[in-house]
């Protein structure tokens, strides 16, 4: 496995960094891309007909075509915005204008609740329904057929987890996507936890819309919308009367970031020079160890699945004696970042039994992560958990 280590300046003040699932370092070409932006004169608006107004446009269509090929996805429906969680309740409202009383949104206790409370409003607002599949709480896994089994005739939206924020499960979403498609329902993936990790094609997957968050692949805070651009353009979005009416910039409200869009459009650039699989398989030589050795200390319970198929590189535990709380300052003791809690996946850890407990310790794999780090934090939670 090469070290990308020297390619994420934030990663090399001696801090072993776990807490990448809640938002990675930023990649240098990122960094400059956006520092350039800011400080060579090309900071400025849109629309006009001076030097930096066209700039401007020009990195908008340049960010949208270079992600629309990181995700193999028309560019004609991303959309940008501040973060995932503002995204999706944007796009709820819009579509929860088209609900009707009776209508079915069909979700899951397995997401993170920024694809849980945002439809429950919509749901509420227009006297639909929302219900929410369970997964399996000893596997960690979601079977399809506990979503496909709540989507009947009278469904709209299905609202998928295209990876646990928390657990790291990766579900089989196209058994899901097809089941909802063929009683005429639209389906929304949350690939938050998804895209740092996996290729991600959503040409091939044919879902109908996809929320990613670009801070949670080495860009700066960002979020985006990936919508089928007839869809996208039907519906009937809450914007200002001057702005564009035509295209996915009906759906970014008031100015764009764009000294974060030029970090997204170098972020993205360097997950595709690196390769997906690359990175995957990188990902996996750190978190196969990480992993095994929390599942053979005594005392430590690892949620969720416990192999290395149909799983992202995050792993949830708990130490037995010791609170979540307690686990996460004793490494920050020791410089190792983690979180602890249900980290806003708050329907998981109450199905896990976990809410009263104070949830979980989650710690994640990210490109910059090294094979000492691992070792570090698995030295302290042992010491721990013989405590």
């Amino acid at each position: 496995m090469t070290s990308l280590r020297h390619r994420f300046p934030g990663a090399n003040d001696g801090w072993a960094r776990f807490d990448g699932p809640a938002g990675t370092q930023v990649v240098d070409t990122a960094i400059t891309a956006l520092t350039n932006w800011l400080s060579d004169g090309s900071n400025g608006c849109g629309g006009g007909d001076f030097a930096a107004a066209i700039k401007a446009d020009e990195l908008v269509a340049r960010t949208r075509a270079t992600v629309g090929r990181l995700l193999n996805a028309d560019p004609a429906g991303i959309a940008f915005g501040p973060n995932m969680t503002s995204i999706t309740f944007a796009l709820s409202r819009a579509i929860g204008t088209t609900l009707r009383p009776g209508d079915r949104i069909v979700g899951t206790r397995m997401d993170h609740d920024a694809n849980v409370t945002p439809w429950r409003r919509a749901a509420d607002q227009a006297g639909a329904e929302q219900v929410l599949a369970p997964f399996d709480p000893a596997s960690g896994t979601l079977p399809p057929e506990n979503v496909i089994e709540l989507i009947n005739e009278r469904t709209k939206w299905v609202t998928l987890p295209g990876a646990s924020n928390l657990l790291g499960t990766a579900p089989d979403l196209r058994p899901i996507i097809d089941a909802a498609h063929a009683v005429g329902a639209r389906v929304f993936v949350d690939a938050v936890a998804l895209a740092p990790h996996q290729a991600v094609d959503i040409t091939a997957l044919g879902c109908d819309a996809m929320v990613t968050s670009p801070y949670k692949w080495y860009a700066p805070h960002s979020g985006m919308l990936w919508m089928q651009p007839e869809l996208l353009q039907s519906l009937p979005v809450f914007k200002v009367r001057p702005s564009h009416d035509e295209g996915p910039s009906r759906f970014e409200t008031g100015m764009p970031n764009f000294e974060a869009l030029a970090g997204v459009e170098a972020a993205a650039r360097f997950l595709m020079e690196e390769g997906m699989d690359s990175i995957q398989e990188a990902e996996h030589a750190l978190f196969a160890p990480l992993l095994d050795g929390l599942l053979t200390i005594d005392g430590v319970t690892v949620w969720g699945v416990h192999g290395f198929e149909g799983r992202t590189p995050t792993a949830a535990f708990t130490v037995a004696g010791h609170t979540p709380s307690e686990v996460t300052r004793a490494l920050a003791a020791a410089k190792i970042a983690v979180w602890d809690g249900h980290n806003y996946a708050v329907e998981v850890v109450a199905q896990l039994g976990l809410a009263e407990s104070g949830g979980v310790v989650r710690a994640g794999i990210s490109r910059y992560i090294e094979p000492e780090d691992v070792s570090r934090l698995l030295a302290v939670v042992e010491e721990l958990a013989v405590r």
